[in-house]
């Protein structure tokens, strides 16, 4: 995938196993969130780190913003492993990088923990307000996915009100309950999917309206928009076949199992899909302010421009005859191959 480094970062004390991936710094400093999962092999999580950094890559470049792409991922239960000692350990290791990749949060992480890595590094946004940071960046990621999703139905039924709309959100997390706010203030009808029940109890406590969808026939569901907002490569061959809606359009991060295989079975059955790094860089929009001296109002307004930029990604694709992914990536590396060539003087 062209990757600069990768650097693997154990200690034993701490029972540290994380994996830095920096993918590209040809416009800024490589940012990206530290995603804390217990996968099931070393070989799974490498693999994450690669695929999750090439897409902050094309998430910012696509955004406008002067950074690269890079995440980090380390291996293990978040309900066992999370302490002060291995969030500093951590944050060392980001030091040693010496500004080559910024940290954030990510799954399984919060403003808390970064406040821990703060500790041994500046190289670290999304830290809590009271030192100076954004907080949580999940709010303006949401309002990204709402907006780009308000623009995939413009595309589809000719206006982008969602008022009536049968929305399928899977994964009840951070994102996923903000998004829902939004939906619902719109009045979607809206169902849930999410393997933790808490976290699906607190979006019906706050919103009665919301239906709970069983997980095991989420695809077969009827529904206008299908939200990914849980982890990657829900959109295969076998969900493809079953579903059934006109748009998919959600947060999560390497949505598409193949990008070109499965782009093109979209496009062949006739649903509109919004690229998941074009409509999820509310999170990292938010964060690039931060680092430039955090201003809400103004992280909003960009973050607004997703509407704009998923409608010019639905034209270049149809004009480059490609499905609107490997658009977004060609929108993407066009910009980065352009500002290269006005950083060496071409």
């Amino acid at each position: 995938m062209g990757h600069e480094q990768i650097m693997f970062c154990q200690d034993a004390h701490t029972g540290l196993n994380a994996i830095i991936a920096v993918h590209n710094t040809t416009l800024g400093p490589a940012l990206g969130g530290t995603r804390l999962w217990n996968y099931s092999s070393h070989e799974d999580a490498v693999t994450d780190a690669l695929r999750l950094s090439r897409g902050m890559t094309y998430k910012s470049a696509i955004s406008g913003l002067n950074l690269g792409g890079g995440k980090a991922v380390i291996i293990g239960d978040a309900t066992k492993i999370k302490s002060e000692a291995l969030w500093r350990r951590y944050g060392k290791f980001v030091n040693n990088l010496n500004g080559k990749y910024i940290t954030a949060e990510d799954v399984n992480t919060s403003s808390a923990d970064m406040e821990y890595i703060h500790m041994e590094t500046k190289f670290v946004t999304g830290v809590p307000e009271h030192l100076g940071g954004s907080g949580d960046p999940s709010p303006l990621t949401a309002y990204g996915v709402y907006v780009g999703m308000k623009a995939a139905a413009k595309k589809v039924w000719g206006n982008d009100s969602l008022t009536g709309r049968k929305v399928m959100v899977q994964g009840a997390g951070h994102v996923g309950q903000y998004l829902i706010d939004h939906l619902v203030a719109e009045g979607a009808l809206v169902s849930v999917t999410d393997i933790n029940n808490e976290k699906l109890k607190q979006v019906t406590d706050k919103h009665s309206s919301v239906k709970v969808a069983d997980n095991a026939t989420l695809f077969d569901a009827e529904m206008d928009i299908y939200a990914p907002c849980a982890l990657g490569a829900t959109v295969n061959s076998d969900t493809i076949a079953k579903l059934k809606c006109p748009i998919i359009a959600g947060a999560a991060n390497n949505q598409l199992a193949d990008e070109t295989i499965h782009g093109d079975m979209l496009v062949k059955k006739g649903i509109t899909y919004v690229p998941d790094f074009l409509i999820n860089a509310g999170g990292v929009i938010n964060i690039s302010v931060e680092i430039e001296g955090y201003n809400r109002e103004r992280a909003t307004r960009i973050v607004e421009k997703i509407y704009d930029r998923t409608l010019e990604n639905f034209v270049f694709a149809e004009q480059q005859k490609v499905n609107n992914q490997l658009a977004a990536i060609k929108m993407a590396e066009k910009r980065i191959k352009d500002i290269a060539a006005v950083k060496n003087g071409i």
